[in-house]
């Protein structure tokens, strides 16, 4: 028979009664008459104090033997205390070991260094910064499903394995039976778009690969990306989509992770300044920017991370730089009926020098057009014939974004790395663990 037990998160309506915590030790100290543990569960944390003379001698010896991260039920009487972790403690009766930690846990309360840190991940993330970083990332995730829920939008799971290519960047192929090369996908959108097609509005929410050998600290190897699709926005509606979805997940954000973000030491003032409209500049204007900054990129190349924080460190809020040149983006975005050199799209760039956290567009819905750039990227049409059906049987005016869970998760936590923003890690030089 398993024993009741109690979460540290729901002492609150247990207090003066017995109840049974389990969890693992976080730190111990005595005084020799009277000693304190301090207990981590998962969803909070808890003291606990035991008073030799009030408690029998095996559980004094018990005690005694505690070391760092053993597991353990303990049982005592809740109380208040405005001064102890999460304001209550356990007067404790008795004390079980579970399961006994050597005195060689590798993460001891000093410095490691990142590597050290990295391969010990497994153990890094009991920490109580990297919970928090948790707690921020899973209730981002839900505000996401929530705030396309309340607008109607269908989630739609597109295929991790593709034949097509929807990005230049590097791929990830792997042998499929007798079809030859499959790859690891870099995004959803083109599924996205037949789905939207279909469906009016959608969203897909899963992760993404990139094989091109980045070692910045805004880029990993496998993310999850969350890649909207909407029949009939043009450009204009997609960044009002975007200005409404970063909008509501910053105010989520201050509501219900301040504690979380407070244990990051977040400036909560960069994050309440957020709210739309955002800035919007053209890319010509951005490079006209940038060469008074002294930057020498040239019109028609795309904006690096340097030029992205130059653009963004006279905003206190998220700037769009729109309409790219088109030998700067990828094949689906529509010609900008304005100025043919350009397409019509957006990079979101974060404030503080977090970089792009969004890229979207007009997708181009000529079929013609559309035909004409893949041959132009020197892509085999016949991989595309299913997406160019989208352009042949109905076409319509449609735009999407693609918005990177990390990014905006270290850009909310301030976090120096995209590295902490998710639990496992995949970058150029890390497989495991």
């Amino acid at each position: 028979m398993t024993l009741a037990f109690s979460r540290i998160s729901g002492l609150s309506s247990e207090v003066g009664r017995i109840v049974t915590v389990r969890g693992w030790v976080t730190t111990v100290r005595s005084s020799g008459k009277v000693a304190f543990l301090v207990l981590r569960d998962g969803t909070g944390l808890l003291q606990c104090v035991v008073v030799k003379s009030a408690v029998a001698q095996e559980v004094w010896d018990r005690f005694a033997q505690l070391t760092l991260e053993s597991s353990v039920a303990v049982t005592g009487e809740v109380r208040a205390d405005a001064r102890a972790p999460g304001g209550y403690e356990l007067g404790v009766t008795d004390l079980a070991i579970v399961g006994a930690s050597p005195l060689s846990y590798p993460i001891q309360p000093k410095e490691h260094g990142i590597d050290f840190l990295l391969d010990h991940r497994h153990l890094w993330l009991r920490s109580p910064r990297q919970r928090a970083i948790a707690m921020v990332r899973s209730e981002l995730e839900q505000a996401i499903h929530d705030f396309f829920y309340a607008r109607e939008f269908l989630r739609v799971d597109t295929p991790i394995l593709t034949a097509a290519i929807g990005e230049r960047s590097g791929l990830f192929s792997t042998e499929y039976f007798d079809e030859g090369n499959a790859f690891l996908a870099q995004t959803g959108q083109l599924y996205g778009e037949a789905a939207a097609a279909a469906w009016g509005k959608i969203y897909t929410f899963g992760p993404t690969f990139r094989a091109e050998k980045s070692k910045t600290r805004r880029h990993l190897t496998e993310f999850w990306m969350i890649e909207p699709e909407v029949a009939w926005n043009d450009s204009n509606d997609n960044m009002v989509l975007q200005e409404d979805l970063v909008s509501y997940l910053v105010e989520r954000a201050l509501e219900r992770c301040s504690p979380q973000l407070g244990e990051l030491e977040r400036d909560l003032s960069k994050l309440e300044a957020i709210r739309a409209p955002f800035y919007r500049l053209e890319y010509g204007d951005a490079i006209e920017l940038l060469h008074r900054k002294g930057s020498t990129t040239r019109w028609g190349e795309d904006l690096g991370a340097e030029d992205e924080s130059l653009i963004v460190a006279d905003y206190d809020r998220p700037v769009f730089v729109m309409n790219y040149p088109k030998e700067a983006k990828a094949f689906y975005m529509k010609e900008n009926p304005n100025d043919p050199r350009t397409v019509l799209c957006d990079d979101l760039l974060a404030p503080e020098g977090y970089g792009e956290m969004i890229g979207g567009s007009q997708r181009e819905d000529d079929y013609d057009r559309l035909l004409g750039r893949i041959v132009e990227e020197g892509l085999d049409p016949a991989a595309y014939e299913w997406y160019l059906d989208l352009r042949r049987y109905g076409t319509f005016v449609h735009s999407g974004f693609g918005i990177g869970l990390e990014r905006t998760i270290a850009w909310i936590c301030g976090l120096p790395h995209l590295r902490e923003a998710i639990a496992f890690p995949r970058m150029m030089h890390r497989l495991r663990p």
